[in-house]
């Protein structure tokens, strides 16, 4: 016979989105700051031509 499943708890609950929105936090963070290091032009970690040949 079916058993319903137990609540998950508030707090686990929180916890889990708060997590959720902070690697997604992070993640924007990384990008933008590797925007502004192509822009400057003082990227390390991302290789980016800008000159493309058409041959």
């Amino acid at each position: 016979m079916a058993v319903p499943k137990k609540r998950t708890s508030k707090s686990k609950k929180n916890a889990r989105k708060a997590n959720w929105k902070r690697k997604g936090y992070k993640a924007a963070q990384k990008s933008l700051s590797l925007a502004k290091s192509m822009l400057k032009g003082k990227t390390t970690s991302f290789v980016y031509s800008i000159y493309v040949d058409d041959e």
